[in-house]
């Protein structure tokens, strides 16, 4: 245990609640001693940064150490000694590798059409769908075909600069890799941070973080909350609350007029978000916060933040339901209410990629779900398949289409049949379908949303 140093890779204990122990390998992160005993931060190869660790030495397979490699020196091109490139720019270069191999490398199985030939279909009612591949006619020039793909991979075509997204991974700090915070207390919850979030430094030594659950204030002590619960007028957060049925309600806040509202729930949003990079300038975004209702208060579940003028349709750029929350239906739920603002904005509408693991699952189930629901809801026409196209699937759900092509693909609906592609819907689908929407007993009610929607773009900065 003496020799390992941070770098060193072996096999770790890793306790599982569910199924039995395992043996995966993991990297030493960091080393720290505590009563004279040495922890180990462990990160798991190929799991979750949410599941990394401290474990103790007794966890740890001595027998199968590999120690960090070392950086050989190695001659350039002229002939002159000269050192391998850093490891950012080998990161930068695999990534590289790596994108061009996801765009070059032909899709396994069928072949699939690509979106501009998805241009209309017909339906066979349970059985098949018939699509008509219609004219060709060129992409549009801000994307290409893989674009269709960001929706089911995640994986972003070129690096943004706005909004809020990471546009490279690779050159994380060491420190920004590793958990900072061990407990949050918030309202009747304790809450175990996923991923680090740049709280000051001299609260990261605390065993519990106390947050106001109204104004999301961060404190060092119980004391110290109950004394600023005494002071604290706020019952929900701030803004104007523009949807409300039962105990669900909605608030929109402005990241300009509620900034530290705003930059208090992206670092509690940065705990359990591990793909997009916090911004204190919260004043390009619009913030919206659905709570639930009680007689002591308006208590948040979750949120979801989008740019006030996004260029590229997004409709979403960050989205979260908390932990205790989470596997009960609200994360569809946020979805949805985004689609529903999309819709009375008339546009249609996607999320900032990339999506976290669990976001990606969201996603995927929320298209699936809403776009099936259409698909069985059409009736025959005077006798006829009922026909609908993919630019009308889109209208009606303000789903974006290469969301709408790429969920039909992913459910392995596409086929070619005589000379023409096809949806079939097998009664395995259809019966999965019945099965999920009986579950989802909670649904957004357009007539419960008092949403007016602002034309950013005429009011100067903001």
């Amino acid at each position: 245990v003496v020799e390992i140093v941070e770098g060193c890779r072996l096999p770790v204990l890793r306790k599982n609640q569910e199924h039995e122990d395992e043996w995966p390998l993991a990297e030493i992160l960091s080393v720290k001693e505590v009563s004279s005993r040495k922890l180990f931060y462990v990160h798991y190869i190929d799991f979750n940064k949410r599941l990394d660790e401290w474990v103790t030495g007794d966890r740890l397979d001595m027998k199968k150490l590999q120690f960090p490699k070392k950086e050989a020196k190695t001659p350039t091109k002229n002939g002159l000694p000269g050192s391998r490139p850093s490891s950012p720019e080998r990161e930068v270069r695999k990534s590289l590798d790596l994108n061009l191999q996801t765009a070059t490398a032909p899709s396994r199985g069928k072949t699939l059409p690509t979106p501009v030939q998805l241009k209309s279909f017909f339906f066979f009612f349970h059985k098949h769908m018939i699509i008509s591949p219609g004219r060709k006619r060129k992409a549009n020039c801000g994307g290409t075909d893989e674009d269709s793909q960001d929706s089911s991979d995640g994986i972003p075509t070129a690096p943004r600069m706005t909004g809020s997204l990471v546009s490279d991974r690779s050159h994380d700090d060491i420190v920004t890799r590793m958990k900072n915070i061990e407990c949050i207390e918030l309202g009747r919850h304790r809450l175990k941070p996923w991923y680090f979030s740049p709280y000051p430094q001299e609260l990261t030594a605390l065993p519990i973080l106390y947050l106001c659950e109204f104004c999301l204030k961060y404190l060092k002590s119980l004391k110290c909350l109950q004394r600023h619960l005494t002071k604290c007028n706020l019952r929900h957060p701030p803004g104007n609350e523009i949807y409300r049925k039962g105990t669900i309600s909605f608030f929109e806040i402005d990241g300009r007029k509620n900034k530290t509202y705003s930059q208090n729930l992206c670092l509690l949003a940065k705990c359990f978000l591990d793909h997009k990079t916090l911004y204190y300038d919260t004043d390009p975004f619009l913030f919206y916060v659905m709570t639930e209702y009680d007689s002591k208060g308006f208590h948040i579940v979750g949120y979801f933040s989008k740019e006030k003028e996004s260029t590229e349709d997004y409709n979403v750029a960050c989205i979260l339901t908390l932990p205790p929350y989470q596997r009960r239906g609200y994360g569809k739920l946020l979805i949805e209410f985004s689609y529903e603002l999309s819709k009375v904005e008339g546009k249609t509408g996607t999320p900032e990629k990339p999506l976290s693991d669990l976001g990606l699952l969201s996603y995927r189930s929320y298209w699936s779900q809403t776009i099936l629901e259409i698909l069985m809801d059409l009736k025959p026409d005077n006798g006829e398949r009922p026909q609908i196209t993919i630019n009308e699937i889109s209208e009606i759900t303000s789903v974006k289409k290469e969301d709408v092509i790429s969920t039909l693909q992913y459910l392995n609906l596409i086929n070619y049949y005589k000379g023409q592609y096809i949806l079939t819907l097998s009664e395995d689908i259809v019966e999965g379908h019945e099965r999920a929407m009986q579950k989802r007993h909670l649904r957004i009610d357009p007539k419960c949303l008092h949403f007016t929607p602002k034309d950013w773009s005429k009011r100067g900065k903001w």
